[in-house]
């Protein structure tokens, strides 16, 4: 689901991170107001959570690969706002260090998986659950539904992205000069995937995780509250979670959309497409070094050390705009 550059216009990029401005602006504001300063490591460990989750690819039935989000997850435990905050964080790390997703199109990817994503689905977990008690199964059943329902919807938005890029831009002789997949091949490909195979995985990661947090670490799922959260667990599963990542590279193919512009098997390669998918060439580890067991663990630590540090001058940031020390 991650739109490299080159498939989308400099015009659907620019309006796509001007739409996610305001967003980002609000969430800021919001997270630290409500995100207490003890709890801001927690957002750290939403934005780790997300950023791993998606390095685990899981193969689907067309021979190409999709992987989850995390996003409503991380809304259910910190809120949609710190949702918003952490999922961008974890995809401005993989465009600028490893080449997972464009820079150019780095606010398109926001606004699918870390707006669209987190918003809907936690709408819909909040429309399940209604006033049931935190420890209820209806709500960890509901979370699982807001999964499902989040990461589709995101993968449809970028199937609609995608699929207009043909009809608006295009040259004198229709020829594309981006992405040259219309409406009636991006969709049926990106909700095949999602449908079908990543959004059961995304459902299954977010019910499982909500019910396990309900018996062991009630706490959590109100962070938000005076209640001591208990972290050391967490700690732990993210580091089992770094184990896990060299899974990713056992799926065959790639996801769709995500080919580099001589993969594509096309005659002549749009324009507009050729000139921008190399706009970004300095990647510490391109590709999460190249599907090597040990590139793709050395890209989980540096992402860490890369979220940590971008999660404390986010807040240290907004602090000291609001006027309060850092």
């Amino acid at each position: 689901m991650h739109i490299p550059d080159g498939y989308l216009s400099p015009a659907t990029c620019a309006t796509l991170t001007t739409a996610m401005v305001p967003v980002w602006a609000i969430a800021a504001r919001k997270v630290e107001r409500t995100v207490k300063t003890r709890y801001v490591p927690l957002v750290a460990l939403g934005a780790a959570y997300s950023f791993l989750v998606m390095m685990l690819n899981v193969p689907i039935p067309d021979g190409t690969t999709a992987h989850a989000v995390g996003a409503v997850l991380i809304a259910i435990v910190l809120g949609p706002w710190a949702a918003a905050i952490a999922v961008s964080i974890a995809l401005l790390i993989q465009a600028v260090f490893f080449g997972d997703g464009g820079v150019l199109a780095f606010g398109a990817n926001a606004f699918n998986m870390a707006f669209l994503m987190p918003f809907a689905g936690y709408g819909v977990y909040r429309l399940i659950a209604g006033r049931s008690p935190l420890t209820s199964g209806r709500r960890a059943l509901a979370a699982g539904i807001g999964g499902y329902v989040g990461i589709n919807l995101a993968a449809l938005a970028a199937a609609v992205e995608f699929g207009l890029q043909p009809a608006l831009f295009h040259a004198a002789d229709g020829t594309p000069l981006y992405a040259p997949f219309h409406l009636s091949q991006t969709i049926p490909a990106m909700m095949l995937a999602h449908v079908t195979v990543a959004g059961f995985v995304e459902a299954a990661l977010t019910f499982g995780i909500v019910a396990y947090l309900q018996r062991a670490n009630l706490p959590l799922l109100r962070a938000n509250e005076a209640a001591p959260v208990r972290v050391r667990r967490v700690w732990i599963g993210i580091g089992a979670l770094v184990a896990l990542t060299p899974l990713g590279l056992l799926a065959p193919g790639g996801a769709f959309g995500e080919d580099a512009p001589e993969d594509l098997g096309l005659r002549t390669i749009p324009a507009g497409l050729d000139r921008y998918a190399g706009f970004w060439n300095h990647t510490v580890l391109d590709g999460y070094g190249n599907g090597s067991t040990a590139g793709y663990l050395l890209s989980a630590f540096i992402g860490l050390a890369a979220i940590g540090a971008v999660v404390a001058l986010v807040y240290a940031a907004t602090r000291l705009l609001r006027g309060a020390p850092a």
